[in-house]
């Protein structure tokens, strides 16, 4: 799949059943329209939301963790490298093969050694000949016979280079004016001369235009330890090439400035502002090469494409989801601190559930429900209204139900029932994760509210221990920096909550909803629903504060 087409759909932080259910039950309508689409999460899952995948046959969905691309998710070259021991003129000839401009070198495990650039080569090419020495005097008489496209004809072990080049011209004064110990001679077809040379000292004979060497020269060679080779080219080519002999492991550059997949592609650009490098290595966690990046690939980047769901506020979103490609929004929640650089396809309605907005979608544009989706969907609008019990509930959330009930050969009553039985088991699970798990953000005149509810299914026992619940609300307001946190403890089967508050306001909570005389914690009758009850009001007594 084409991460750059990919659209990935997701709910809120601290997801919920119907956040999770929307973004799975999107993704399959989005690619039932022929859109490559992705159900995501922000956190982990609830006990409830977690049942119910289970039950319906549906994977957790990915967790996406930034809105902005990794390196391991852009457009980039792909890993080609070379080993450390292939010669120049080999990597030259690889570099026209593949249209590249630069190597990593590796070794057998893949591990980058360093990198060899065409400019690197360049420069040997045509920069001073005293570089090329110092090269070729460690280079092996094979690479050297690869690169000249030469036959060894007497190989000798005992071989001595110092990396000098001479080519000979033979003059009226023979061999005399030349000074050839324990060099790279290049000479021509006349046994003599290859053998004056041998005894003079040269430490490899290279011989053009000729198609075999005499006994007599091979003994000598054999005598003054010289090795001799039959190139496959003339004077010039076999003088040139010899300089691309060197294996790369002598030229490579060590000191490397590398990328990561886990580094932001935004990161990575303001890197490359500071340096004058064209291509870049990207490994992985293991230091192996998975691509190179180059600044074409930088400039041409996107961020992900992201259809938010069951939420709108940036604040309760993916990290950065500020800088992503937003092309959607699906919510029934208020609309709050929204604002994009391009227009977007806003869907928001009145109703208790985003689940149902997503079912009426299918309806709307003819796209069947399969069964387990359906039961899926049913499950999160169960969630979302509280079995019909929220104050938020319409009857458009009550036809859809019936529906999707229909559609997955469910009875309405014995699933909310089994359902909610899940939801409210809290008997495996700390407070401290409790609170965290379905807890929302909000500011209100610069003040940090957060609202944390948890379904029980009994509040007496909530009551009961109020004192270790209200230091354990205390603590965890303190932690997370809360100007003004609400922990609501809500039963369906008792039909309200019991509210408790921490922070710097707590005492507001009080003034907002007010217990009998000489109790504290009562049962809030008929608050259920933290967006269309607790929200609202906290907000107003904020506002009469502030």
């Amino acid at each position: 799949m084409d991460q750059n087409d990919t659209i990935y759909i997701t709910g809120h932080m601290h997801p919920d059943s119907d956040s999770i259910a929307s973004a799975i039950g999107y993704a399959f309508f989005k690619r039932a329209r022929g859109t490559k689409a992705v159900p995501c999460r922000l956190g982990k899952l609830n006990a409830e939301t977690s049942w119910l995948l289970k039950r319906f046959g549906f994977e957790e969905p990915i967790l996406l963790e930034d809105a902005r691309k990794t390196l391991a998710e852009i457009d980039k070259d792909s890993p080609i490298s070379i080993s450390p021991e292939m010669t120049i003129y080999e990597t030259i000839m690889e570099m026209q093969k593949q249209k590249r401009t630069a190597f990593c070198v590796t070794d057998h495990d893949g591990t980058v050694l360093g990198m060899v650039t065409k400019s690197d080569l360049t420069t040997i090419g045509l920069g001073d000949t005293a570089s090329g020495i110092e090269l070729l005097a460690k280079t092996s008489i094979d690479d050297i016979c690869s690169t000249i496209n030469g036959s060894m004809i007497y190989r000798d072990t005992q071989y001595h280079l110092n990396g000098k080049v001479s080519i000979i011209a033979l003059t009226a004064a023979k061999l005399e004016n030349y000074e050839i110990k324990d060099r790279i001679v290049i000479v021509g077809d006349d046994s003599d001369a290859q053998a004056e040379l041998i005894r003079k000292g040269a430490g490899l004979l290279i011989v053009v235009w000729a198609k075999k060497i005499s006994d007599q020269v091979i003994e000598t060679a054999r005598e003054y330890h010289c090795p001799v080779i039959i190139s496959g080219h003339g004077s010039m080519n076999t003088s040139r090439y010899v300089y691309f002999a060197p294996p790369v492991k002598l030229v490579m550059t060590k000191n490397l400035i590398v990328f990561h997949t886990s580094e932001l592609a935004e990161d990575a650009a303001r890197k490359m502002m500071s340096t004058r490098y064209r291509t870049y290595p990207v490994l992985d966690a293991q230091e192996h090469l998975t691509g190179y990046v180059s600044r074409y690939h930088i400039m041409n980047f996107k961020n992900k494409k992201i259809i938010l769901v069951d939420h709108n506020e940036f604040s309760q979103s993916v990290r950065a989801v500020e800088k992503s490609q937003l092309l959607e929004v699906v919510d029934h929640h208020r609309i709050c601190d929204f604002a994009t650089s391009q227009p977007v396809s806003f869907r928001n309605e009145i109703v208790g559930s985003t689940a149902t907005i997503i079912a009426t979608m299918y309806r709307e544009n003819q796209i069947p429900i399969p069964q387990n989706m359906a039961g899926l969907l049913l499950g999160a609008l169960l969630s979302d209204t509280l079995m019909f019990q929220s104050p938020t509930t319409t009857p458009k959330d009550h036809e859809t139900a019936d529906i999707l009930a229909a559609l997955a050969n469910l009875d309405i009553d014995d699933f909310g029932r089994e359902m909610f039985a899940v939801q409210a088991d809290t008997s495996s699970r700390n407070l401290a994760d409790l609170l965290n798990q379905d807890v929302k953000v909000y500011e209100v005149h610069s003040i940090k509210v957060m609202i944390a509810q948890m379904m029980v299914a009994d509040l007496k026992q909530t009551r009961a221990d109020s004192d270790r619940i209200q230091q354990e609300v205390d603590d965890f307001a303190e932690q997370k920096g809360a100007d003004f946190l609400i922990a609501a403890f809500t039963s369906v089967l008792d039909k309200g909550s019991v509210l408790f508050g921490g922070g710097e306001y707590a005492a507001w909570l009080s003034e907002a909803y007010p217990n009998e005389a000489e109790e504290t914690h009562c049962l809030q009758l008929g608050v259920l629903s933290r967006k269309s009850q607790i929200l609202p009001r906290i907000t107003e007594i904020i506002d009469r504060h502030a």
